[in-house]
Parts: structure tokens; C-alpha cells; sequence
């Protein structure tokens, strides 16, 4: 496969050629940053986990060379960052069993920039390839700026796609803003109890980060268990563990669905339903 960037990384932890690698994907996750798929889409990681019909993939957009950085890291050059963020995002695939971890190794600002067009062209190459039923991407009502960015290139490349190649699901995923406001009716609630072993492994490996000065692998499993606890208030708990997404595959069904108005949509149900709540007990 060909990509923009001389500098991407294509890395197989089974060592399978890439041909294999690509179209035996099931479930892929496009992320902005190392340590992202792990927090936002371990539902296909563990979904994929030691089954021989469903191989779970990783493609992370950026160099995470700006990320904050303390402690035995604290004096490490974005150069040095980059380095070993790269090791880490490879020990991630490693221990997930990913069928392939792509790297593409943009700075954030190309993939912010609305005019800098490798990102979509390398994303949409590798999902041509690789087929994937499902998708993961970061949530549009992010609050940070290249998660969201990242999610409007994979969604312009998604939308590229014959309609026959498009994927079935496309998930919008908890990263730097819950979706617990979500409505109900809107909540996309995946399971993500199973091989907490597991779980905690994956975030645990990126310790220039947890180490660095962010406790993610504390925060993810609270969110975690958070959501499986307040789902539902008159009902007992039936996971451990939950992450919410927000579904994205309309706007790949129909690719002329205006972005803006359908993650606003969202909000206007969520503002009826408090409105509501308030007038049917004043």
C-alpha cells in the first residue's frame, strides 16, 4: 500500500503479509492519537479478541508529538515523544492481537487543515483495502480539535466509498467528552466488561502518558464503570463496563446529511427531553 507520508508505519504483531492483513479486518478504529483506540474503542478490541472470523485494526492519524509530558519524560524533545509513542502504539497491537497498527504520522495541524489532503487520500486507500464492517472514530461533540478534525477526514473518506464498501456501523466514540447527555433513544451502550486483564493492559502500556502526568488508565475504567451503573436507574446493572458512542452511519449512508445539523440534532432531543421532565412535575 502506498500512503501520502513517507514517514507512516505499517506494523502486523503476527506477522502475516499485508494482502492478509487488510482483508481479514473486521472491526477498524481511525484515531487521532496513540493511546486513543485503546480508551475509546476497546469494544472492538474485545469483540475480536482470540476469534478467528473477526480481526480487530488500528489506524492512529498523528505523530503525538505535542502531548504533555512530566515526570522521567519531562525533558523528552517531540522528537523523542514521537519515538516512543510509536513503540508504544506497537506493544498496544501487540498484546490486542490487532490484525494491523498503521501510524500515518501527520502533525496535527496537516490534519486540522481542511485544505491539506493526504489524511483523507491514506485513510481512504486503507479502507478500500481493508473492507471493515465496523468502524470506530472519534465523536463529533469532541472537545478537542484534532479528534474532531480527525473524524471529518475519515468521515469525507468514508463517504468516498463505493456504497458496496461502505461499513455497516460507524461509531462515534468517548474520548475527551462523555456521552452520557446523550438521550436514551440515542445512546449507543457497548459492552466492554469482558478480559478486563486485558483492558487494563492496553491502557497501561502507553506510560509516557499515565506516567507522564494522565492517569487515563484510572479515568477510562471510572467512566467505564460509570456508564454501566447509571444507564438506567431502575434496573440492576447488566455490564461491568460501558462506553457510549453516538451513531455516525447515517451520515455515511447518505453522504449529502449536513455534519453540523445531524450532532445538533442530538442536543435539540436531549433539551426536549429536560424540558419535558421539568413541565410534567411543575
Amino acid at each position: 500500500m502506498k500512503l501520502n507520508n513517507p514517514g507512516a508505519d505499517f506494523y502486523i504483531p503476527d506477522g502475516a503479509d499485508e494482502a492478509t492483513a487488510l482483508s481479514r479486518t473486521t472491526h477498524l478504529c481511525i484515531a487521532a492519537h496513540q493511546d486513543d483506540t485503546e480508551i475509546m474503542a476497546y469494544h472492538g478490541v474485545a469483540e475480536c479478541f482470540g476469534q478467528p472470523d473477526k480481526w480487530f485494526s488500528n489506524v492512529t492519524v498523528t505523530d503525538g508529538a505535542g502531548s504533555p509530558r512530566s515526570g522521567i519524560y519531562a525533558r523528552y524533545t517531540d522528537e523523542e515523544m514521537r519515538a516512543i509513542r510509536k513503540v508504544e502504539q506497537r506493544k498496544a497491537a501487540m498484546i490486542g492481537e490487532y490484525s494491523f497498527q498503521i501510524q500515518l504520522n501527520y502533525s496535527s495541524s496537516a490534519v486540522k487543515d481542511p485544505k491539506s489532503t493526504g489524511v483523507c487520500q491514506d485513510l481512504l486507500s486503507i479502507l478500500q483495502a481493508a473492507r471493515p464492517q465496523v468502524v470506530y472514530l472519534h465523536n463529533l461533540a469532541d472537545k478537542h480539535d484534532t479528534h474532531v478534525a480527525t473524524s471529518l477526514r475519515a468521515i469525507a473518506a468514508l463517504r468516498s466509498l463505493e456504497p458496496s464498501l461502505r461499513p455497516s456501523r460507524v461509531y462515534g466514540c468517548e474520548v475527551w467528552r462523555g456521552l452520557d447527555w446523550l438521550p436514551d433513544s440515542d445512546k449507543q451502550a457497548l459492552p466492554v466488561s469482558r478480559y478486563p486483564n486485558l483492558a487494563a493492559a492496553l491502557l497501561g502500556i502507553f506510560d509516557s502518558q499515565v506516567s507522564g502526568g494522565k492517569r487515563y488508565d484510572l479515568a477510562t475504567a471510572g467512566r467505564r464503570l460509570a456508564n454501566a451503573t447509571y444507564l438506567a436507574s431502575h434496573e440492576t446493572d447488566q455490564e461491568q463496563a460501558l462506553t457510549f458512542a453516538m451513531d455516525l452511519t447515517p451520515l455515511i449512508e447518505d453522504p449529502s446529511k449536513p455534519i453540523s445539523a445531524y450532532v445538533t440534532g442530538f442536543l435539540d432531543r436531549i433539551k426536549q427531553d429536560i424540558e419535558e421532565r421539568i413541565q410534567k412535575f411543575a
